[in-house]
């Protein structure tokens, strides 16, 4: 993905930043030529707004308001030109892009117009395509294709600076997303997200390769015995779904393949985080990594390498028959309280916020369970043994 650095690097005649340096790595989608409003009707996020102060339709007072508006609604930059120069930007527009660290762009009345600006955005970002699409192209062949020669692979190093003398693996990055009413806005943040994301993978220290593929995201990269990239990406994938535009609307997880040095065998770490993703969220995982992968399911995942599940499935059945009987007579929610306490680390305080109970509410199910099952919840043993019941049966029916 091109950022306002990349617009900045073009050196257009008469494009000068004067405001908003800090937000220059915001990425940019296209242009967006300010007219009438509403804004929201036309304008995508990561378009690069561009305004005239034409004395008509804005004025310098109009043109601030705008970026302001703008910016609520995820512009990545704000480029501003004024009918024969006839006055200076106001120091209040400048100080207000500097406080939200939009860049804000003046562009002189006779240097570059407008259609200058839009073509040279275009074309990078068209290269940054093309460029994404031959590294896609070279990852789908070597995960999918059925030729993978040395040569193949020598071509890819070079290409991309992968060194596939060391061990690798796989990631797919899912995301869960929550729509509203406008779908097409909706189709339109999501495809901010995906490059939004694209452009932080590119930037990490491991530079891995980067694939969109069937509404997910394919990574493939080096497996240092530090785990340096996997820290990485969780900070990179905490940091974005944190990020104003995208919290509560879209959140993603990456789920991790295998470690494989021979390259015909990286299809293979594809397909074992891909086996992962519909368990994703009954994966143990109390401190909500972003970063997971089939030692997350530690010794549950011994338990699916055969067809021979009746022994294990009757002995859950047993342990857990009195609650399953008294929820589904009752529509209580014993089972998730037991499980939901384990995971919050015993502590009533957590578990009720996350319940969005009472903590008295929390104490009577505790005391109910203890009673349907005949075991005290301080016996650890036992506990155990119940919560590895729960797991079990929500992973094999998942």
């Amino acid at each position: 993905m091109i950022t306002c650095q990349d617009i900045l690097e073009q050196q257009l005649d008469g494009v000068e930043l004067i405001a908003g340096e800090e937000g220059l790595t915001r990425p940019v989608t296209w242009t967006y030529m300010v007219q009438t409003r509403p804004f929201e009707e036309h304008m995508n996020q990561g378009n690069f707004a561009l305004c005239v102060v034409d004395y008509v339709r804005f004025d310098l007072k109009e043109a601030g308001k705008a970026m302001e508006e703008l910016y609520g609604l995820g512009i990545s930059g704000f480029g501003i030109s004024i009918t024969d120069d006839k006055e200076p930007v106001p120091k209040e527009m400048i100080d207000k892009a500097n406080a939200l660290q939009l860049p804000l762009f003046y562009i002189r009345w006779k240097g570059a117009s407008f259609v200058d600006i839009a073509q040279s955005v275009g074309k990078i970002i068209l290269e940054y395509e093309m460029q994404n699409r031959r590294m896609g192209d070279y990852l789908y062949n070597l995960l999918f294709g059925y030729d993978i020669n040395d040569r193949y692979i020598e071509k890819i190093s070079q290409q991309f600076g992968i060194n596939f003398t060391t061990p690798c693996r796989v990631g797919i990055i899912v995301a869960d997303r929550k729509y509203g009413i406008n779908l097409e806005q909706d189709e339109h943040i999501y495809e901010y997200y995906a490059n939004y994301l694209n452009q932080e993978v590119m930037t990490m220290e491991g530079k891995p390769m980067f694939l969109r593929f069937l509404n997910k995201f394919v990574l493939l990269f080096e497996a240092k015995k530090d785990k340096s990239i996997e820290h990485e990406l969780e900070k990179v994938l905490q940091k974005i779904d944190a990020s104003p535009q995208f919290h509560g609307t879209i959140r993603s997880t990456c789920i991790l393949g295998g470690i494989y040095t021979n390259p015909a065998d990286f299809g293979t770490s594809y397909q074992e985080a891909k086996r992962l993703i519909p368990k994703k969220d009954i994966l143990p995982n109390p401190k909500h990594k972003k970063v997971l992968s089939a030692t997350a399911m530690g010794i549950y995942q011994y338990l699916f390498n055969n067809d021979n599940h009746d022994e294990i499935l009757n002995y859950c059945n047993e342990r857990l028959g009195k609650l399953e009987e008294y929820d589904h007579a009752n529509g209580t929610f014993l089972l998730d309280t037991l499980l939901a306490y384990y995971m919050n680390g015993f502590s009533v305080g957590k578990t009720a916020k996350e319940l969005f109970i009472h903590r008295n509410s929390l104490q009577y199910r505790l005391n109910k369970i203890q009673e349907l099952i005949d075991f005290e919840l301080d016996d650890y043993m036992e506990y155990l043994d119940m919560i590895n019941c729960i797991l079990i049966k929500q992973l094999m029916f998942s």
